[in-house]
């Protein structure tokens, strides 16, 4: 583990300068246009380049060295993030280029995580998959107390300008930790599984690109578990695309009301990840995946209901304390089930699905908020009629409304996954190991 705790060490700090720009940029963004849909965009330029990134990822991380494709993908942050500054302070700076820069981290970011996540099965041993997926749960909500907390201070002091310098000389910590640590390298023999037996050059290479799909598509556990994980993070990308804007349409524009409620995502999924790597978790993991699905929903539900600080701080808490429960379990489950030489392609297919989805959810949350949703609960239509005295018919009310539909959406996810077999006998195949 102690490789491991190094890595990790040096992408909590890049994290933490990420995230604090992440925050400072989204309040720069709403500042300068008041829509949902512009601040869901800069996610959907996120996700698209690895959509495309993913049909070769996998391919790609399987066969090169993932220390060199990690250090690489920090690197090309770094270079995004001075490209930003520099726009900034020439005055330059547009929302364009947010989505510019986001495309380009998001593409090398795919690749970078790839090889991180497809490392940590050859950093530790079996039966620590679980407390390792739980210290990188860490590393987000861990980031999500700092970061807000400092941004929120710094921005009104030093703004943009001073706060995306700290980002940068936070990717040289990640960077110089992967350059001192030797991380090991699947077998170059088995790396070749799945590429052989096919004649001319396009079939091998049609044959690399849709291996990892074909895996998971022959295998009823892990198709049934990506079709489930696939819907519950579609609807649950709905109310990330517009919770943002819907707290600060709430809350008439309070930074330190956004600030707080990170805070306490962080918290939450702090204190859900290190109960989890002191615990060490259970082999029934598809168990506590799918009771993190529906505790999700519970809380984000009464988020959505909340109209102050008094509802939303408690609740934001109770919703991130189950994401390291359900994430960390997900995961572990994907790596019990493939094989370390062919994780790359595999892992790679199953971040396919989902960024796919995400995209899809993203660009569409944005715009049925601005166009119809919140204009319908503002008027005196049939849909104010009926849930305004639930949501109020202010700013924010039709967000408020999509996000407690979508939390209801993803508790029930949680409940039908307990009533198909093939997750149980996926869960009681790896717990056989």
């Amino acid at each position: 583990m102690r490789k491991f705790i190094l890595i990790w060490f040096g992408q909590l700090v890049s994290t933490i300068g990420s995230y604090m720009s992440h925050f400072a940029l989204t309040l720069w963004a709403w500042e300068l246009t008041g829509s949902a849909t512009a601040l869901a965009l800069v996610g959907f330029f996120s996700l698209l380049p690895r959509i495309f990134i993913s049909l070769f990822a996998g391919m790609i991380v399987d066969r090169a060295n993932r220390k060199h494709l990690m250090i690489l993908g920090d690197a090309i942050a770094a270079i995004s993030t001075l490209g930003i500054l520099i726009l900034h302070l020439s005055g330059n700076l547009a929302i364009w280029h947010l989505y510019l820069a986001a495309s380009i981290n998001g593409g090398f970011g795919q690749i970078q995580q790839l090889a991180y996540s497809t490392s940590i099965t050859l950093l530790v041993s079996p039966q620590n998959y679980t407390r390792a997926n739980s210290m990188n749960s860490v590393v987000h909500y861990g980031s999500n107390i700092i970061a807000p907390a400092i941004a929120g201070v710094l921005y009104p002091i030093i703004g943009l300008s001073g706060i995306l310098p700290i980002d940068l000389a936070t990717f040289f910590v990640a960077i110089a930790t992967l350059i001192w640590i030797r991380i090991p390298q699947p077998d170059r023999e088995q790396r070749a599984q799945g590429s052989r037996g096919s004649r001319g050059k396009l079939s091998v290479l049609w044959g690399k690109v849709t291996f990892g799909i074909r895996y998971i598509w022959q295998r009823d556990g892990l198709r049934t578990l990506l079709l489930l994980t696939a819907l519950f993070w579609f609807v649950h990308d709905f109310t990330e695309a517009i919770g943002d804007p819907m707290i600060l349409a709430r809350s008439d524009n309070n930074s330190q009301v956004l600030g707080a409620i990170f805070s306490a995502a962080g918290i939450g999924g702090v204190t859900g990840a290190v109960v989890l790597s002191a615990w060490g978790g259970t082999k029934r993991r598809v168990k506590v995946m799918l009771a993190g699905f529906m505790g999700a929903g519970v809380a984000k539900t009464i988020f959505g209901l909340g109209q102050n600080l008094t509802v939303w701080l408690p609740a934001q808490f109770c919703s991130s304390l189950n994401f390291p429960l359900l994430g960390s379990s997900e995961t572990a489950l994907w790596m019990e089930a493939t094989p370390s030489e062919l994780q790359g392609r595999v892992f790679a297919a199953n971040s396919l699905v989902l960024d796919l989805i995400s995209a899809i959810a993203t660009l569409i949350a944005g715009p049925l908020s601005d166009r119809f949703l919140e204009p319908a609960m503002q008027s005196p239509t049939v849909l104010s009629f009926l849930f305004a005295p639930i949501f109020g018919n202010t700013a924010g009310a039709g967000m408020a409304l999509l996000y407690v539909v979508c939390a209801i959406a993803m508790f029930a996810i949680g409940a039908i996954g307990y009533r198909l077999p093939q997750l149980h006998r996926l869960e009681n195949t790896v717990s056989d190991k």
